[in-house]
């Protein structure tokens, strides 16, 4: 039986791997449609034919490592649980050590270096991708030393999560879920307050903004939208990549705006303002809370719905799973599977919200500043350094974007022009 279900697992991987590359490179569509030719949306205005030859080559590869990466996720936790690796974990940590923090340390340990073992494949091309397509500028030991960083980060995370998950599995037997989404309602604020000044210079380098010209700028626009803040931050993004982005992060006393360095050099003053402008957007419309909010409602039943299949599980396939009960630690990879698969099916509409909000952030950032010309280069810019499709396939879409396509970002800010001039 344990065979039959690896091979098949594993073969319906390899026909999903094929339909998705046949789907991406051959029968997805991401043309232009003829109506917006010669629009400030269309990429033959702002990009060269080897630049449009590129987006698409780059799009399309890294849609497909998008759409390959999270099921091979899923397939690595299946394999182990049914060929009882995680079995021989959980047996190996307990017959080292006595203490039950220690023993979850141990497990968890040989847990997250076979993920990163098995994962690294994907990971690496990801990074050899990025850097034949000159996005990403890392050299290989810096690109592995934030490997090694995020492994210690999650592992760290992790360990706190699971010791106190699975000490609730074990006190409440049946609500265990109700008790950790509670618990993980102060947890999520606390990550963001201090997710800030505490894990982000783990990766990379924050100071105040250096061209204090600029700054004064957009300290102005922060007062004219209401936003009490002293300083904007710039990260040191260039050693790593050329794309260019800007963002809000933090909650209470320790929200920043933030910019990257790449994003100063590329963009003009004018240009930053209206990033800076969206960017603000999300804080007026308090995007940040109603993140948490909505997250807190859907961990809420993502947690029942995962207790309740765990049980069901490890009650009709206990054996085959190798797993004795739903408290022992050998069932984790059945927990961040399910959990897995639950993300991915609700990040449609997870990403439909986000999309919404950013449509709102770009109109009110348009209205801030009143400046379109300003607006359309910073998107074709974006576009054309990110070597993003501006119309992606619709699926690609669902699926990946947070933001709204450059098409739709574009063309909204044509028809708000026409919507002010009536």
């Amino acid at each position: 039986m344990v065979r039959k279900w690896a091979f098949r697992s594993v073969l319906a991987y390899l026909l999903l791997g094929l339909f998705l590359y046949v789907y991406l490179f051959f029968l997805a569509d991401s043309t232009l449609p003829d109506m917006y030719k010669g629009s400030s949306a269309d990429p033959a205005t702002f990009m060269n034919d080897r630049e449009l030859m590129l987006s698409e080559e780059f799009s399309k590869i890294k849609n497909l490592l998008f759409f390959l990466s999270t099921p091979y996720e899923w397939l690595f936790y299946f394999l182990i649980l049914i060929l009882g690796v995680s079995k021989g974990f959980e047996r190996w940590a307990r017959g080292t050590v006595k203490n039950g923090f220690l023993q979850t340390a141990i497990y968890l340990f040989w847990l997250s270096l076979a993920s990163f073992v098995a994962i690294f494949p994907l990971q690496y091309i990801s990074y050899k991708v990025s850097k034949t397509y000159n996005i990403s500028t890392q050299t290989f030991s810096m690109w592995m030393k934030d490997e090694f960083t995020d492994f210690w980060v999650n592992y760290l995370m992790m360990f706190i999560i699971v010791t106190v998950l699975y000490g609730l599995m074990k006190r409440f037997k049946q609500r265990w879920w109700l008790a950790a989404w509670a618990l993980s309602v102060p947890f999520t604020i606390f990550m963001m307050f201090v997710q800030p000044v505490l894990i982000d210079p783990l990766y990379n380098d924050f100071y105040p903004l250096k061209d204090k010209a600029l700054e004064e700028q957009i300290l102005s626009l922060a007062d004219k939208a209401k936003i009490p803040t002293d300083h904007v931050f710039e990260v040191d993004m260039s050693e790593k990549t050329n794309s260019l982005n800007a963002y809000v992060t933090g909650v209470g006393s320790n929200s920043r705006i933030v910019l990257w360095d790449t994003t100063l050099e590329k963009l003009t003053d004018e240009e930053i303002l209206f990033v800076m402008a969206h960017e603000m957007a999300h804080y007026v419309e308090k995007h940040i809370y109603i993140g948490i909010a909505i997250y807190l409602v859907l961990s809420f039943f993502g947690l029942f719905l995962t207790a309740k299949l765990m049980r069901g599980i490890v009650a009709n396939y206990k054996d085959d799973m190798k797993v004795s009960s739903v408290s022992s630690l050998s069932s984790l990879p059945l927990f961040l599977m399910i959990t897995s698969m639950l993300l991915f099916t609700v990040s449609p509409f997870s990403n439909w919200i986000s999309r919404y909000e950013e449509t709102r952030a770009d109109r009110y950032a348009i209205e801030l500043t009143g400046d379109k010309v300003a607006a359309i280069s910073s998107f074709q810019k974006l576009s054309k350094v990110g070597l993003s499709q501006v119309n992606p396939p619709l699926l690609v879409k669902i699926f990946r974007y947070g933001h709204p396509t450059m098409l739709e970002r574009l063309t909204m800010l044509e028809k708000y022009e026409l919507e002010k001039k009536e």
